[in-house]
């Protein structure tokens, strides 16, 4: 079953704490924290993304999915690593040598996480395909990162099912999370691809029923 990433890019202005217990109620499998630096991408939710998921350790049981849009990757995987999350993600975008990645990739794993690497929709999957069996999730950009509401470019969607064909091959154990413009059509299209995680936000947080729609996605009905 597909396990539901839940994002507050989109929400601004929140009875914060509510918002977190209801969507733990709702049996989401993780709060996705959107990290981004205002130079890795346009956005800065630096302050915001460390407000939610100091928020978060309080009140709930849920692990984090910390994505990282940032230029300074190791400054944020250390900024990050106190509150025990279940999963970084980091850029390739971010960190173009080799030995980097793996310092990085080791880093995060010697934490008790779990490691992604994301790619952008205009970067190829051979850009991380060395590094699959060394991580746990291979995350896939439907849109370009920065922004909320934006339309999942089907093109990527290719690129998920093309990962799963690699891995299932390949015999390796490492996910595929999708990440951008998911909503009653698209998480379809996004299981049928090949993703076992799905990064959700406005289609999620602005339901009426947040266990209905959480339930929809993960039986992909």
């Amino acid at each position: 079953m597909v396990e539901v990433s839940a994002s507050l890019l989109s929400v601004e202005n929140i009875e914060s704490t509510k918002l977190f217990l209801d969507l733990e109620t709702a049996k989401i499998d993780y709060f996705h924290i959107d990290v981004m630096d205002g130079k890795f991408v346009e956005k800065n939710t630096l302050n915001q993304m460390y407000a939610n998921a100091s928020s978060i350790a309080l009140v709930s049981s849920i692990g984090m999915d910390v994505h990282l849009m940032v230029k300074d990757v190791d400054k944020y995987v250390e900024e990050y690593l106190p509150f025990n999350p279940k999963i970084i993600t980091f850029h390739i975008e971010a960190v173009k040598d080799e030995s980097d990645i793996l310092k990085t990739i080791n880093k995060i794993k010697s934490s008790g996480s779990r490691v992604g690497i994301a790619i952008n929709p205009d970067t190829d999957i051979e850009k991380i395909k060395q590094y699959l069996d060394k991580i746990h999730v291979a995350f896939v950009m439907t849109v370009y990162p920065g922004k909320g509401g934006q339309k999942l470019i089907p093109e990527t969607l290719d690129k998920v099912s093309k990962l799963k064909k690699y891995i299932i091959e390949n015999d390796l154990d490492t996910e595929i999370e999708v990440d951008g413009g998911i909503n009653d059509l698209t998480y379809k299209d996004a299981i049928d691809a090949g993703a076992d995680i799905i990064a959700v936000g406005s289609y999620l947080v602005f339901s009426d029923n947040f266990s209905e729609t959480v339930k929809k996605i993960k039986t992909n009905d």
